[in-house]
């Protein structure tokens, strides 16, 4: 299984980032974790976005759906998808129309975002829109895909994406205050995606995130083989990240970046 990073910023933008956004491959199998705002362009930089098999969203904030927006746009209107040629598209009936994985309200969500401008069924008509629920157990081509909440400030869920074949596994945290819930749902995977957004933690009111040296306890608590940092600025220090979660979590820790690859 590869995992590339898309996207790995917070809520605001790397210089020339994204938000979140992961693509998965295994096998023949394409599915992309979340689609934050500048996801869609570096997707394609990747991948064939008519290719791409399924999306599968963890919450409703806008860093984690934003790109949906475009990402519906190509597959409404770009030349390739029309029932007649488009030079040098030969037209087709049967156009891309991804599975989109969505928690749930999300139909409610997205009509209201792209309806302020018109169109409010963009999304669902361009994409085949499924809300899922914390017990879906979903098979997408070579792998499995399965669901756990987690505490964030809206409704949120880790993902288990698991091969098929062979015993590769990756646990998506998505946003999560310290929670057990995720360290019982990661528990011996081969890598865990954990959010490491705080340099230090909320100061009052309800938590929604974490430091590094909680990704690295969340990682520990869990028992997997290596945990990737994400969901962290440009502007914190990634020596300064990894350190704190190594101290915390006696695994491999790495920081992810934008393109980064990694093999499970």
């Amino acid at each position: 299984m590869r995992l590339t990073v898309l996207g790995k910023s917070p809520s605001w933008q790397d210089a020339g980032g994204a938000c979140s956004g992961y693509l998965i491959e295994e096998e023949d199998t394409r599915v992309l974790v979340d689609c934050g705002n500048g996801v869609f362009a570096k997707l394609r930089e990747q991948v064939d976005y008519v290719d791409v098999d399924a999306v599968v969203i963890s919450h409703l904030h806008a860093d984690h759906f934003l790109d949906l927006v475009p990402y519906s746009y190509a597959l409404t209107y770009a030349p390739r998808q029309q029932p007649v040629a488009v030079p040098p598209w030969p037209g087709t009936n049967h156009p891309a129309r991804p599975a989109l994985h969505v928690p749930p309200r999300a139909t409610e969500c997205f009509r209201r975002v792209v309806g302020a401008w018109g169109n409010e069924d963009l999304i669902e008509n361009a994409f085949d829109m499924r809300e899922y629920e914390a017990t879906t157990r979903l098979e997408i081509g070579d792998l499995v895909v399965t669901f756990r909440a987690v505490a964030h400030f809206t409704e949120t869920y880790a993902i288990c994406l698991s091969a098929k074949k062979g015993s590769g596994r990756v646990v998506y945290g998505a946003d999560t205050s310290p929670t057990e819930s995720l360290s019982d749902f990661a528990k011996g995977a081969d890598l865990l995606v954990i959010e490491a957004t705080l340099p230090r933690p909320e100061r009052a009111g309800v938590r929604g995130h974490l430091t590094p040296s909680e990704a690295g306890e969340h990682g520990e608590a869990a028992g997997v083989e290596r945990v990737l940092l994400t969901h962290i600025s440009d502007e914190l220090d990634a020596t300064w990240a990894r350190d704190q979660a190594r101290g915390t979590f006696s695994g491999r820790v790495d920081v992810a970046g934008q393109g980064t690859v990694i093999e499970v």
